[in-house]
């Protein structure tokens, strides 16, 4: 009975979802379409798409640490992703206007993926030329000043592991840009999605900003693994102390 209630709710959510992305999505791409920094209105329908979806939907952000983030800084966001509500969670708990990396399976997806294809910069994971060139274009981003999200892990994490072993390419590009990383542990989306199941449930996700970790102005391997593993060990702690 509980399960048949789920799948209801489930139901009820995704088309509510899809609903309101037709209700917003061209007020989303127009601004993209006529001007690159027309990002600041699409983000503005773009929370409004995702927190009334999330408000008719009985799921509550509750965001810390947004003292640590500098406005005017661009940074590099890494976060945990366990679930498949990472994606509109990002925009409303980052208060910048961010540029996220999208698989290539994602921009398959009818409308959706023609709504959001102006914010996201979409990577064949399997294909070395296609991640070399996303890092290309999320470079030059940050030299125009603008906040940048990866997923370190490089997918979704449906192990039992607090983590997933890291890629460097965030910290790559940290370096090569001298960005700073800021470290979000995302709590909670894991239980309202759980790992292998496409139902959801209302709840609460909670979300830790970090204070943000410098780059090292040195490219060599050991300071890049130095610093991968830093950021691994404080979002690792993170996650566990809020868990």
């Amino acid at each position: 009975m509980i399960k048949s209630f789920q799948w209801i709710y489930t139901t009820y959510a995704a088309l509510l979802f899809f609903v309101l992305m037709l209700l917003f999505g061209l007020f989303v791409l127009i601004p993209l379409l006529i001007h690159p920094r027309g990002d600041k209105i699409s983000f503005v329908f773009i929370r409004l798409w995702v927190g009334t979806w999330a408000f008719l939907s009985g799921i509550r952000f509750e965001v810390h640490g947004l003292e640590n983030i500098d406005r005017k800084q661009p940074y590099i966001y890494i976060f945990n992703h366990r679930s498949y509500l990472d994606a509109p969670l990002l925009p409303m708990v980052i208060p910048h206007y961010v540029r996220a990396i999208g698989k290539k399976e994602i921009s398959k997806i009818p409308i959706f993926s023609t709504v959001v294809s102006k914010l996201a910069i979409w990577v064949d994971r399997s294909n070395p030329e296609s991640r070399q060139k996303s890092l290309g274009k999320l470079v030059i981003l940050l030299q125009q000043g603008i906040s940048v999200v990866v997923s370190p892990e490089g997918t979704r994490n449906n192990t039992d592991q607090t983590l997933l072993p890291f890629q460097k390419g965030a910290f790559r590009l940290a370096i090569e840009t001298q960005t700073p990383i800021m470290e979000m542990a995302v709590i909670g989306a894991d239980k309202l999605m759980k790992k292998g199941s496409l139902l959801l449930k209302p709840g609460k996700i909670r979300v830790y900003f970090s204070k943000p970790l410098v780059p090292p102005t040195s490219s060599s391997k050991n300071e890049l693994e130095e610093f991968e593993e830093k950021c691994r060990n404080r979002l690792e702690a993170m996650i566990l102390t809020h868990e």
